[in-house]
């Protein structure tokens, strides 16, 4: 038990920071609202229309395809750092998640996802 002690203790410190904060900035932020203080600002440029005009769905699949095989690309470097001391083992472990990051990507391609004419 006594090997949690500073696992705890890194807790209740981190807890104390947020809950701190949150009341620190509640109790010394500014009370005086206006309208003019209300309104959103975005880089001097004045707001006008509705924020909320539909975007294709294509633009959001991309991003997410672009996270899902960046992230996996990642798994690529423990790889190429001991591809030494992991022998065949290693490279018949990375060319399995070859082939299932390559079979993800074709099956992308091949349900037209990043096909944008259509």
């Amino acid at each position: 038990m006594t090997s949690y002690i500073p696992l705890l203790i890194s807790a209740i410190v981190a807890l104390g920071f947020v809950f701190t904060t949150l009341f620190g900035t509640h109790l010394l932020g500014p009370k005086r609202k206006s309208v003019t203080k209300n309104e959103n600002f975005e880089c001097g440029v004045e707001s006008q229309g509705d924020a909320r005009y539909p975007i294709s769905i294509k633009y959001f699949l991309v991003a997410i395809l672009f996270v899902l095989f960046d992230v996996e690309v990642v798994f690529f470097y423990p790889y190429a750092v001991n591809f030494l001391e992991m022998g065949v083992q290693g490279f018949i472990a990375v060319a399995i998640f070859v082939l299932f990051f390559l079979c993800g990507f074709f099956y992308v391609i091949k349900k037209g996802v990043l096909d944008w004419g259509k």
